[in-house]
């Protein structure tokens, strides 16, 4: 997460600083210009010695109080710094000094807490660019894109030779899925420093999200010119490709393999731009490369699945796609599932024993049940076994109280293939797509179901449909990693000084 430290100066401070001889010489009560005038000679110590009788006098001086809070602050105590403000505010809600010193006090800290304060002083001075400043990193942090851009944009000039500041701006520009705004501002902060070679990366991840390939490729000309690594290749293959300029978009791929030779994503954009021209065998030996080296790679399957389909070669798409299957069993997790923290540890027993407990306590939760029969499933539970019998009871109680649940028909309709009941798998599958018409896993279970049965005719064309399904989500999968890509980067990033 991007820090806040060092954003703007210690505003209170600073203004009491400029301040303290203009209300020396206005105040008539020559105590409170005696604690003026310490603060400006920076004597802290003397000023809340001042002000400690003061406070006796008047505990709640709104302007003593805030004085006060300087003090501390300038001590660089923080807490009790802003413990006078907030008193100060209590006693006086729209004593601008008092807000700004606590505001910067929260600001820094990183707490959701400024947001109000801040939210407060621009609707006494709505043109403050500073407090629009601090209001857009702490949206940004809360993750509130929406409310961060209005304010990045009302400070722009604050922020125009801050990187890290300009890398939190075009992330949120990126969540909201304005990449072209994203693209320009990652470029003023590419232009700050211009021989850092992740900025461009990052740029260039932008520039394609935008559809702008060739302002990829100029982007990262200066990468591809010396030594460039196989993550630099793979962007710019996929520049080139975008651009139409295939020939370059494959030597950058095989340039990149030579460099990493066990990245399963290379040899998948391999296929993919194999497919795209119709190579399907040019392809499908790419892939037999990657899987000499990673036999146990289900992409390296899952695409040359796809590639047999292509050429009709039905039964040996049908067997990439079940090795494929069986070696990413999560394919069927759903999102519901994936909540699951023992599950994405690949604890499957300790998910079960979370479930389980849930269920005694929620028995008719039509997810919970669903969950109980798919990792039940996911540890092997073989028919006639009683874990079986629970699963399978599991899956009809959810489908029957919950019809709309996708991954529950999904789940329901692999139990009954493994009990041989090819039909009732089918039936189930077909459910499963009627709600998502993009579950693979439905989708595959069905080709499973019907080939034991008298329908086969089916099957060419539902290989075909799922080797769509298969390329479009490896198209997602690639924007994802390219959005991942700019995400971590924001992450890595120092606040804006």
């Amino acid at each position: 997460m991007v820090s806040t430290r060092c954003l703007l100066p210690v505003i209170s401070i600073a203004v009491w600083i400029l301040l303290s001889p203009f209300v020396a010489a206005q105040t008539g009560d020559a105590r409170t210009a005696e604690i003026a005038n310490a603060l400006h000679d920076q004597k802290y110590e003397q000023a809340l010695q001042l002000l400690s009788v003061a406070l006796k006098e008047s505990p709640n001086d709104s302007q003593l109080l805030t004085m006060q809070g300087v003090a501390y602050a300038g001590r660089g105590r923080e807490q009790e710094a802003l413990r006078s403000f907030r008193q100060a505010l209590s006693a006086s809600p729209d004593n601008v000094f008092a807000l700004q010193g606590a505001a910067q006090i929260e600001y820094d800290a990183g707490n959701a807490a400024g947001v109000p304060l801040l939210e407060h002083l621009l609707r006494l001075r709505p043109g403050d660019v500073t407090s629009h400043g601090m209001l857009a990193v702490l949206e940004y942090q809360q993750g509130d894109c929406q409310r961060a851009v209005a304010h990045f944009e009302k400070a722009s000039a604050l922020f125009a030779s801050q990187a890290p500041a300009l890398h939190a701006y075009a992330t949120c520009l990126a969540r909201l899925k304005r990449y072209d705004q994203a693209a320009d501002v990652f470029q003023k902060s590419l232009a700050l420093n211009p021989g850092d070679g992740r900025e461009r990366l990052v740029l260039a991840s932008i520039q394609m999200m935008a559809h702008t390939p060739q302002d990829a490729l100029t982007t990262l000309d200066p990468l591809l010119a010396v030594n460039p690594d196989a993550l630099t290749l793979e962007l710019a293959s996929a520049a080139y490709e975008a651009s139409h300029n295939t020939d370059k978009a494959v030597d950058a791929l095989r340039q990149a393999i030579l460099i990493d030779p066990r990245n399963v994503n290379l040899y998948v954009d391999l296929a993919a731009i194999a497919e795209m021209h119709q190579s399907f065998q040019v392809g499908i030996n790419a892939v037999n490369d990657g899987l000499k080296l990673l036999p146990d790679a289900a992409p390296l399957y899952f695409a040359r699945g796809v590639l047999y389909v292509q050429l009709d070669a039905n039964d040996k798409a049908e067997a990439d796609f079940e090795r494929a299957y069986q070696l990413d069993p999560n394919q069927s997790l759903s999102v519901a599932a994936q909540g699951l923290a023992a599950i994405q540890r690949n604890d499957l027993s300790g998910a079960l024993a979370d479930v389980q407990t849930k269920l005694a306590q929620r028995p008719n939760d039509p997810i919970l049940l669903y969950m109980q029969a798919d990792v039940l499933t996911q540890q092997g539970a073989t028919p006639g076994s009683p874990e079986f019998q629970t699963a399978l009871r599991s899956a009809k109680r959810s489908v029957a109280l919950r019809p709309g649940l996708g991954p529950a028909h999904s789940v329901l309709a692999k139990l009954y293939l493994q009990a041989d009941q090819y039909s009732g798998a089918a039936v189930q599958c077909r459910k499963a797509l009627e709600i998502d018409p993009k579950d693979q896993t439905a989708l595959y279970h069905l080709i499973q179901a019907l080939r034991k049965t008298d329908k086969k005719a089916e099957i060419p064309d539902l290989l075909k449909r799922l080797s769509q399904l298969r390329q479009d989500a490896t198209k997602d999968e690639r924007e994802l990693y390219r959005y991942k890509l700019v995400e971590e980067d924001a992450g890595t990033n120092q606040s804006p000084r």
